[in-house]
């Protein structure tokens, strides 16, 4: 039997004992339009909606939308990552091995030292008292998230699409070091960015009005919108198979921001 976003819908509602009265109350979502929705009266309900729902149910967009279990290790990487898990796709079995090793004894002691340090600061601050409650144990572990607004019109990352003030989600995503300056997230389309981002992948965004030499980012060139790598005079595929777009050839020219990373797909 193959399940529907509405089966994983009414299959959490069950499990948490949700009504659908108390699920409208929750997502402020009427109710009259709730039901339709999960009696697939609807035919294209509202992403917004759809991402309301998500977080009352304390679930991911892609797990209802996919059926793909939330993976909650890790939801970005950045350049360096990429590189190192390329790096290690060409190793044989024993140079994986001892790789393996080695991450897994350094993040082991990473983790220890972390946590050690966090507790710490909790005690510190709460003058000797620590109150261990579920959203201090998440901070402690490092596990906290935050908001984000994803635009849903998709960034070309290939011939080129209008970016407007267009309409926005917010999501949900991991409070780390890599996601702390992003700004906004904005949807990839085209794979003139293979094989490093590909078509659907969601870019996270630090809001500026230029970048470095080298680095990657959100253009606007006489209207349209690029995701691109910058080199002076030109923006670059990472696709080879594309041609270099040179800036000399266009009127109006503006960087919305830099890409910091992606999301990772789950």
């Amino acid at each position: 039997m193959e399940y529907t976003y509405i089966d994983r819908i009414k299959s959490i509602k069950s499990e948490k004992k949700i009504t659908n009265d108390a699920l409208s109350e929750m997502t402020g979502i009427p109710l009259g339009t709730l039901s339709k929705i999960l009696a697939g009266i609807s035919d294209s309900p509202k992403l917004a909606n759809i991402v309301a729902i998500c977080d009352a149910l304390d679930c991911s967009l892609d797990y209802i939308l996919t059926g793909i279990p939330e993976n909650t290790n890790n939801y970005t990487l950045d350049e360096s990552e990429m590189t190192l898990i390329e790096s290690y796709r060409r190793l044989d079995k024993h140079s994986r091995e001892l790789v393996s090793l080695v991450i897994n004894k350094e993040a082991e002691r990473a983790s220890e030292g972390i946590a050690d340090m966090r507790m710490r600061n909790m005690r510190t601050q709460g003058r000797g008292a620590v109150i261990l409650t579920r959203e201090s144990m998440k901070q402690a572990a490092g596990l906290g998230k935050r908001k984000i607004n994803l635009f849903d019109l998709p960034v070309s990352a290939g011939t080129g699409v209008f970016l407007t003030d267009t309409e926005s989600v917010t999501i949900s995503i991991p409070s780390t070091a890599q996601t702390e300056s992003a700004d906004f997230a904005l949807r990839i389309k085209g794979n003139s960015m293979e094989p490093k981002y590909r078509d659907g992948d969601i870019l996270l965004v630090e809001e500026c009005e230029a970048v470095e030499y080298g680095e990657l980012g959100i253009f606007i060139l006489d209207g349209d919108g690029y995701f691109k790598k910058y080199e002076g005079d030109r923006l670059i595929s990472l696709n080879p198979d594309y041609a270099p777009i040179m800036l000399k050839n266009f009127e109006e020219i503006s960087c919305c921001g830099r890409v910091i990373g992606k999301l990772k797909r789950k």
